[in-house]
């Protein structure tokens, strides 16, 4: 362990050695069971005699915060006495950080245990092709070997790139080259890096109400005046736009939270509102490759005809979220600035992970994974829709989506539901579910189906009716 050691400060050398090291235990900088230098090697590293590390590490030894081991060294002591613990920055003092930033906290990451877990917008993550997904990055570390270290295109992995043009034109009918992509680390640094370039102080964003929590908050760090537009049964009403909106957020084939998709009328209204308005569109194609049934409609990127629209697409719900992988597709007018900000936010990602998904893709590998899941997802997301009008009829209404990993239920007019209570008192007995509010809905639950088996749906939501009051 490499110990950093300041001599400077007050008392005789063996107490500023003493404090240092004592400081550095307290601060949880040297853990439990960490091998510390020899007397010998600290001494020769400080310019000082042996004899004065020693009496430092003797005073330390004696307070219980080192133990010496006979024939190994001096290890911070396994089990610390009481007073060794964190210290705590001052209160209130320190640097403080622009006041957007005091109002905006991070998203859970962790939730509690439960046995039926409906949380929106994970995927199954046994369905994931672990022994594949393996080999291929396995072979890149492989083939990494041989190439030379070196900063790479910002914009991604070539390979990659190629890749994901074929597929969303493919897929999606989205009009892209390969060029025209840049890969990200999952869709929210998509949507940061277009706020960058496109938002300034004060700019005006709408975004979609119910909507995507994470979208609204990063817009807003940004110095955006975000303001929520109302959704109805064909998507974002267009009409109630604020005229000087600078940006659009909007989810058209899946609309996160409700599931609707977005009309093709409203789609070619939004495009004409953005021309007439000079205004960006984003597009967030988070989990469309899920449909069930139904021809997916154009997107708005392949009827734009005016280069207002940019593309975000995500492998998070495809294939898993830890594996940070996204992108864009913009505008030539906008790949400039958005290469250079991606260069400077983190240059060019993890290229092991972006060849590993190219060579996916490429294979057929990735396609065969999606219509397998589509599979599982589909009997998953019918099982719920029937228990939802055969046993909940009384209290909710479920809204008609066809692709996606969930599925929003709305409160019948008239029926007396505490929705918050309902999903509080679930949740204690073992089954996680949503409510609605938490993304600016009307009282509502949202029942995922990417993290519970299909084994489990019927037990899951059978428990769950026993706590609807």
């Amino acid at each position: 362990m490499e110990v950093h050691v300041s001599l400077a400060g007050p008392g005789d050398l063996a107490t500023r050695i003493y404090r240092q090291l004592l400081d550095a235990v307290l601060d949880g900088r040297l853990r439990p069971g960490e091998r510390l230098p020899s007397t010998r090697e600290l001494a020769r590293r400080l310019g000082v005699a042996r004899n004065t590390v020693a009496v430092a590490y003797e005073r330390l030894t004696a307070e219980g915060f080192l133990e010496a081991r006979v024939g190994s060294g001096t290890y911070v002591a396994a089990a610390p006495v009481s007073r060794a613990r964190p210290r705590s920055a001052p209160a209130g003092g320190g640097v403080r950080p622009r006041k957007v930033w005091e109002s905006l906290t991070t998203l859970p990451t962790e939730t509690p245990e439960a046995a039926y877990d409906f949380r929106a917008g994970v995927p199954d993550a046994g369905l994931f092709p672990l022994a594949t997904w393996r080999r291929l990055v396995a072979g890149e570390l492989r083939a990494a070997t041989l190439s030379p270290a070196a900063y790479r295109d910002p914009a991604g992995h070539e390979g990659l790139r190629e890749a994901i043009s074929r597929y969303v034109g493919v897929g999606r009918s989205v009009r892209a080259r390969a060029q025209d992509v840049i890969v990200t680390n999952g869709a929210q640094q998509a949507l940061d890096l277009i706020g960058r370039v496109l938002i300034g102080p004060g700019d005006r964003v709408a975004v979609e109400q119910p909507g995507y929590p994470p979208a609204r908050q990063l817009f807003h760090s940004l110095g955006a005046r975000v303001v929520g537009v109302p959704v109805d049964g064909e998507g974002l009403e267009v009409s109630a736009l604020p005229s000087d909106a600078r940006l659009v957020y909007v989810t058209p084939s899946h609309q996160f939270p409700l599931g609707t998709p977005m009309s093709l009328s409203r789609r070619a209204a939004l495009l004409d509102w953005a021309a007439r308005r000079g205004a960006v569109v984003v597009e967030d194609d988070y989990d469309s490759e899920f449909r069930f049934s139904d021809r997916p409609l154009e997107p708005l990127q392949s009827l734009d005809r005016d280069g207002r629209v940019v593309y975000v697409g995500t492998f998070s719900k495809t294939l898993l979220p830890i594996l940070r992988l996204g992108f864009l597709v913009a505008p030539a007018s906008l790949l400039p600035a958005l290469r250079a900000a991606k260069q400077l936010t983190d240059w060019h990602g993890d290229r092991t992970g972006q060849a590993a998904l190219a060579r996916l893709i490429d294979s057929g590998e990735f396609a065969r994974h999606v219509r397998k899941a589509t599979k599982v997802y589909a009997a998953r997301h019918a099982m719920i829709l029937s228990t939802l009008e055969a046993d909940f009829a009384d209290w909710l209404a479920p809204v008609p989506s066809v692709a996606g990993l969930h599925v929003c239920a709305l409160v019948r007019p008239g029926a007396s539901v505490d929705v918050g209570r309902w999903v509080d008192r679930a949740l204690v007995a073992g089954v996680a579910v949503e409510d609605l509010a938490r993304y600016g809905g009307p009282d509502g639950l949202v029942l995922g189906y990417g993290a519970i088996r299909t084994a489990d749906i019927a037990d899951g939501l059978r428990l769950l009716r026993h706590y609807v009051r």
